[in-house]
């Protein structure tokens, strides 16, 4: 018998115990310390009082983001459409990947969790400075999502988040100046009125030690107040020689929920990062160079860089009744850098001699976005309509005062580092930049017949960007303000999307979007602002649920153009542009219980992506694989005198890629096989797990992305180990 069946029987009972348990010798009866707890017990006619069986206790279902929630699979997201729409009734493909999948992961970093999205590959990292992932062959550009705000030039903990929703190709518009490919939001977690707590002690190879603190619950007997504080240590070394990264994290928010229709939410986030920059190695022939996967190029103590990240948001919701909302929000972040890098920009094939160039910014960033969303239901002549409409501001403020020389070579088969403090060379390099935009977007979705789904709508965008860049030891930044180039970008990108559901368990879909891309965020070397990318995407396919939604699957094909696309220079703070590029393929997505205790996770990739225009066209577009795939399952032991144990593995494979975009040189195929044992032993009303993870279990020799050249290939993970204590209560 299954739990809601149980509670279904007691619920009964609980209505009908006169007459229920009239002719037996048993009575029910409430427990005075919890509504939710009742005893089974005797019924007697003496005076020594009921004899007492074991208690029962009695909970609602769990809900999606309840602690603990086991489930892999998610049947609503609220990212493709600003609302909490269901997956078979949105037409965009979105993947959701639940806490459940990153906890069994062990997962740290959000390239941990979105090897479980078809189409999505990590990019460079520069050793930890921001993540870049490569979605339907195109960059995110160093852009992170975090309840919907941006976050520029960041690498955000997995510490308080919830879930992650990916939603692929340009319908990710609705957040403004986006890259084509999509956009990876990380959901954070919310306050629980529950009382929850939880300590996980992780520790595994090269020194990995991770502490995380997890507690919510309410703060007053009403409930009106909640919290949750979410709290991550994290200290590790690499097989990199060198590398080191360290991180403290804070994570507080509160819920005041003012009346039944009013809340107003308040969050926090402090993060502070030391790491190595690293470019990884480089490529020697049509390959990367076989050297020690070990090996660092740069200068190791030099290229110690800080990030720290002060956020601050407020949500007001307002309910006017049942079908409609208000929803305004801000958020606040500044951002600081010191990261100091040393990369290469020349390579004698024979010799090993790589020519470098060392750059540090001390780089200082103020970001402010709001949000107004009105959303409602309404009828007309028999037809639903669900409404969008909203405006958004974004405002990116900052500046970075640098060093930029020559750093001398070094030889990348046997290396000698200078041992030079470069940084107490003065300033020669300055930085000044403005984005700033505004946007109105609209969005309806009607539904004809209950199996007909038609989405409309568009967005308008007035976008400005101020860039300013000047060099010389005898410039600064005011100089750098007043040789600022503006430039002006706006435009109306439509939105249209279709869903026919014949059953409830499959699902049609379609969707044309357009999108104002990210590109004049990017400079070229005379410090002129690059034109703006645009985006243009159609995509059709379908979807299914079965098992009472327990089983899910996504199927699309996309076509996919993007025009002036830039391609950043290595060691430099601008780019150049390349041209126009098209992607196009087919994408799967499976995840969910096939059966009872059995998780999984499928996915596969063809993309087919490449430069349409300039110098290299015909070539593939870097760091995308034609193919890939990835499997993974998980086990919870059915077998009584096991229960408690759980297992799980999984294959993520990928085709060669190119690693520039003139394709002289491709990363190859590359296979690697995860796995995991956990047990929780019935020890304790709490929940005790001790668990066990192991990363490239062949050992095999992985790369990363690269950062569209030669001289900057991060290396991946080899054979690692990870274990976990974790206790809940």
């Amino acid at each position: 018998m299954n739990k809601e069946s149980l509670q279904i029987i007691l619920a009964a009972m609980l209505l009908n115990s006169d007459y229920l348990l009239a002719e037996s010798s048993l009575q029910i009866q409430q427990n005075s310390d919890s509504a939710k707890h009742y005893l089974i017990s005797q019924a007697t006619k003496d005076d020594t009082g009921p004899v007492e069986l074991p208690e029962v206790k009695v909970t609602g279902s769990m809900g999606p983001d309840t602690p603990g929630n086991p489930s892999y699979t998610r049947t609503n997201a609220s990212t493709a459409t600003k609302s909490n729409l269901p997956l078979m009734k949105t037409p965009i493909s979105v993947q959701v990947i639940p806490r459940a999948v990153m906890e069994d992961q062990q997962a740290i970093q959000v390239e941990d969790a979105i090897k479980n999205v078809s189409g999505v590959f990590p990019g460079f990292t520069f050793g930890g400075l921001s993540e870049e992932f490569m979605i339907r062959g195109f960059n995110t550009g160093y852009l992170s999502y975090r309840d919907g705000f941006r976050f520029p030039g960041a690498r955000l903990s997995l510490a308080n988040i919830e879930r992650v929703e990916v939603v692929k190709g340009a319908a990710a518009n609705l957040y403004g100046r986006i890259e084509p490919g999509g956009m990876i939001n990380l959901i954070t977690k919310r306050p629980q009125a529950e009382s929850y707590y939880m300590l996980n002690q992780q520790f595994g190879s090269y020194g990995q030690y991770q502490t995380r603190a997890d507690a919510t619950g309410a703060l007053n007997e009403s409930g009106t107040l909640l919290y949750r504080l979410n709290l991550e240590y994290l200290n590790k070394d690499s097989f990199r020689d060198f590398n080191f990264h360290e991180r403290i994290f804070v994570a507080p928010s509160v819920t005041w929920k003012i009346t039944p229709s009013t809340q107003l939410d308040v969050d926090f986030m402090y993060s502070n990062e030391d790491f190595l920059e690293d470019y990884g190695i480089v490529a020697l022939g049509n390959r990367p160079a076989k050297i020690p996967k070990s090996r660092f190029l740069g200068e190791p103590d030099l290229d110690k860089s800080t990030l720290q990240l002060y956020n601050t948001a407020a949500t007001l919701t307002h309910a006017f009744n049942d079908d409609w909302q208000v929803r305004t929000r801000f958020n606040h972040l500044r951002r600081d850098t010191v990261d100091p890098q040393t990369s290469g920009n020349n390579l004698n094939e024979l010799t090993g001699e790589l020519q470098r160039r060392f750059y540090s910014g001390n780089g200082t960033n103020d970001v402010y976005m709001g949000t107004v969303d009105v959303t409602g239901r309404f009828h007309t002549a028999g037809i639903e309509h669900n409404i969008l409409a909203g405006w958004d501001y974004y405002g990116q403020f900052g500046s970075v005062k640098a060093i930029s020389l020559d750093a001398g070579s070094i030889n990348i088969f046997k290396p000698q580092y200078r041992n030079i403090n470069l940084t107490l060379q003065p300033y020669n390099r300055f930085i000044d930049q403005k984005i700033e935009w505004n946007g109105v977007y609209f969005q309806d979705q009607i539904t004809l017949f209950d199996k007909l789904h038609i989405m409309g709508g568009g967005r308008y965008d007035w976008a400005s960007q101020e860039t300013g860049s000047v060099s010389g030891v005898d410039q600064s930044l005011a100089d750098a303000r007043a040789a600022s180039n503006k430039i002006n970008s706006a435009r109306f990108s439509p939105r249209a999307g279709i869903v026919y559901q014949p059953w409830k368990w499959l699902s049609f879909y379609g969707n044309y979007v357009q999108s104002l891309g990210t590109a004049n965020a990017a400079f070229d070397v005379n410090g002129n602002v690059l034109k703006p990318q645009i985006g243009e995407q159609f995509e059709g396919g379908f979807k299914t649920s079965f098992f009472d939604g327990r089983l899910n699957s996504n199927v699309a094909y996309y076509h996919l153009t993007k025009k002036n696309l830039a391609v950043s220079v290595p060691g430099q703070p601008y780019s150049i542009p390349i041209g126009q590029a098209r992607s196009q393929g087919v994408e799967v997505d499976i995840s969910g219980q096939v059966a009872r205790g059995l998780d999984l996770i499928l996915t596969y990739a063809y993309t087919d992506a490449e430069v349409l225009e300039g110098a290299n066209k015909g070539n593939r577009l870097w760091n995308v694989p034609k193919h890939a795939g990835s499997l993974w399952a998980h086990y919870d032991v059915q077998y009584e005198p096991l229960r408690g144990l759980s297992i799980g593995a999984g294959i993520y494979a990928q085709g060669k890629r190119p690693g520039d975009p003139a394709n002289t040189y491709f990363l190859p195929a590359q296979a690697r096989v995860d796995a995991m044992v956990r047990y929780r032993p019935p020890v304790l009303k709490s929940r005790l797990s001790l668990q066990l993870n192991a990363y490239n279990l062949a050992n095999e020799t992985l790369y990363g992305g690269t950062l569209g050249n030669r001289f900057s290939v991060n290396v991946g993970v080899p054979r690692t180990f990870v274990g976990s204590i974790r206790y809940e209560m």
